[in-house]
This record gives structure tokens, sequence and C-alpha cells, in this order.
């Protein structure tokens, strides 16, 4: 009988130790994968969701709050600018484009998100990517009552073009908060990929005149998403002194996507938490791989003493313990990898419906190598001392 057939003949004598055995070392690779490339591929994915613009403007107070505001839609606006604040960022000789933002209301708990023409239709929000509308839809006009849905609203909402709805006050939905305004979808956003895709997008005079507002909105916008000329090299520098350094009454987020990779950064340590929490769980079944085969092979003493009798050389016997414990290590990383796969999908699936960012459960990263190499290192050495065990068998003295 060959050694490999051997080693699967112990471990399915031992099927239930084995089997809790590589569940544990499953469990380690799972939480290690999660932690390590998911949230890898979170920070990538949320730093290149930026929607292709290199800054917002927004009224003093947290950059954090105005980027989630402005870029993900995620937050409350803090406050509100003035429309003079737009058209001078907007006039800046190294802003290229300067789109207006405003929030406030809602459909169903769709956020509603006003803005001018032309950011759907000349913005491009990833490289040579700009918005393109599915079937027969147009953008909205500037001065009508008319709605763009994003991709994964109108699949929510089962919205199409030439439906109409009541929009609601607020960001949460409030059905005693329904306004009097009836607004008519001229279009559905093909997917992005980005936030833009899970909201409702409507002209930005939509917003600041819709009834029951302030009469103060009608002249104001939540933040500015702002372009700047690909020359100018020192535009952010410049913009950050004029808005933080020298003034004290509008924030500049600069880089956009900086203030979320900071949020990352704050979350480190919880990050370094769960991978030794997966360590440690991997170290545990570890001892109990070798706990399991260090008594195995001493039930088996007889037994590999008759396989040394009968011509089997020391690193034969050495090497079936190492196999049987470097089976269950593959065993656990493969079923590790296929709960990584199964959580991963239902986490970024979550993740997409909130925030609207897509992650690619399998896009490069070193946790693919990084954590089956350490897998299967932990294996190998977890069969040593049972494997040596088994080497040091006396045949003369076992069989006796």
């Amino acid at each position: 009988m060959s050694p490999v057939r051997i080693a699967i003949k112990g471990l399915r004598s031992r099927a239930l130790s084995s089997v809790v055995t590589a569940g544990s070392m499953a469990l380690s690779v799972c939480l290690l994968l999660l932690v390590w490339a998911f949230k890898s591929e979170a920070e990538r994915s949320f730093a290149s969701a930026d929607g292709g613009f290199d800054a917002v403007l927004g009224p003093r107070g947290s950059k954090l709050q105005i980027v989630l505001n402005a870029l993900y839609h995620l937050d409350e606006s803090p406050g509100l600018l003035k429309r003079s604040d737009y058209e001078q960022i907007k006039g800046h000789p190294a802003v290229a484009a300067a789109y207006p933002i405003a929030v406030g209301d809602n459909y169903q708990g769709i956020r509603l998100v006003g803005t001018v023409p032309e950011y759907l239709s000349d913005h491009k929000y990833r490289a040579d990517e700009g918005f393109e509308l599915s079937g027969d839809g147009r953008v909205f006009a500037s001065d009508k009552l008319e709605a763009v849905v994003g991709g994964m609203a109108a699949k929510r909402l089962g919205l199409t073009v030439g439906d109409t709805f009541h929009p609601y006050h607020g960001l949460q939905y409030e059905p005693s908060a329904r306004h009097e305004e009836l607004y008519t979808v001229v279009g559905v956003l093909e997917l992005t990929g980005t936030p833009a895709d899970r909201v409702i997008w409507i002209p930005v005079t939509g917003i600041q005149n819709m009834e029951g507002h302030a009469a103060a909105a009608a002249d104001s916008v939540s933040a500015v998403l702002v372009k700047f000329h690909p020359g100018a090299r020192t535009a952010g520098f410049q913009l950050n002194m004029l808005y933080n350094r020298q003034g004290d009454r509008l924030t500049l987020a600069w880089p956009a996507s900086q203030s979320v990779l900071r949020l990352f950064e704050k979350l480190s340590w919880f990050d370094l938490a769960l991978r030794a929490i997966a360590v440690l769980v991997a170290l545990i079944a570890a001892a109990g791989v070798m706990a399991t085969l260090y008594n195995a092979m001493s039930e088996r003493r007889r037994d590999i003493a008759l396989w040394r009798a009968l011509g089997a050389r020391r690193r034969v016997v050495f090497g079936i313990a190492t196999m049987e414990s470097l089976g269950i290590s593959v065993a656990g990383l493969v079923g590790g990898v296929a709960l990584y796969l199964v959580f991963g999908y239902f986490a970024a699936e979550f993740v997409r419906e909130q925030a609207g960012v897509s992650l690619g459960l399998l896009a490069p990263n070193a946790a693919f190598w990084a954590v089956p190499v350490g897998v299967l290192t932990i294996g190998f050495l977890a069969g040593l001392a049972p494997a040596f065990k088994a080497y040091s068998v006396d045949v003369t003295k076992d069989l006796l």
C-alpha cells in the first residue's frame, strides 16, 4: 500500500476529529481572508468610487461627513453653501468642472439628489466612462419636474421611464411627509458600480424650491463636486489654503476619497485584532492536529513497526504523518476559501446595497498567497512531532 493511501486511511479512521480540526482551520482561513482581502478590496473600491472628482466643497465641518454626504450619499449634509460659493469655485482657473449637489428629500427611502443636467450628460465618473441611459431615456431638463433614476434604485423601486412619483421630505421615509410636486422619470442610468446607482437624480432647483423647504434653501446647495484641470498640479494646495487655512466658513475635502481612507486607517486596530484572532484559531487547530496525530502514532506503534519490518524506510513513515497533517490543512484551506466566497458574497451585496460600491471578492491581493502558505506551513509544523514519533519507533521492541 502506498504512503498516500495509508495517510488517507489514517484520516478516515479518525474522521470525526479530522473533520472538526479541518473545520477550525477553515474558520481561521475564512476570517483571515474576510479581514485581510475583503478589507483591502473595500478600501480600494471606496477610493476608486470617488466619482472622478478631485475635491468636495462643503460647509464648515467634518471632511468625512461632507464626502459621505456628497459622494457616497450615506450621511446628512452638515449645512448649506451659498450659491455665490458655488459660482466662485466654478470660476476658479484651476477648476475644470464644478457641479452643485442639493439633498433633503427621498422617495420610499431612496435619496433624491439635486444637481445640474451637465453632471449626468458631460461628467466622466471613471477615466473615459460617462453615465449612460438605458433604452430611450434622457437627462432631465433643469426647469422641469423630471428625474433620472440610478440603476440599483430603479430596480429596487420598480421605476421605469414614464413613471411618476411624489418626493417625501427628509432623508428617511415618512408617509405623512409627502410633497405635492409630481416628478416624471425620464431616464434610468445603466449600472456604474458607484454610489450614483442608488439615488434618484433631479434638477438642483427641484430640491431648492420644493414645497415646505426653508426660503434660504432656494439660493443654497449642500456641496459642490470639483474636478481640477489635468495640468493644475497645485490646484488642491491653492484651494486648501483658500478655504481651509485662510477661511473659516467652508471646508474643502481634498483629495476627495482621502477622508474615507482615513476612516479605514482609524479602524486598523480592529483589523489587527481580528487577524490575531484568526491566527490564534489556526494555531489552536494546529495544536489539535498535532495532539490527535501524536496520539494516533502512539496507538499505531505496532503497525508502524510492521511496515518497517516489511521494508518501509524511516523517511516513508515520517512522510505518512506529515501527509496526514497536510491533508487536514488542505481540507481546511479549501473549506475556508469556500466559506469566504459564501460570506464574502453576502457581505459584498450588503455593501453594494448600502453604499453602491462594488467589491471584487477575487481581486488580486497578497492575502491569496500569504494565507495558503501560512496555513500549510502551520499544518506541516504541526505534523513534525507525530512524524518524529513514528520515525523513532523501534522495530524489534514494538513487534514483540
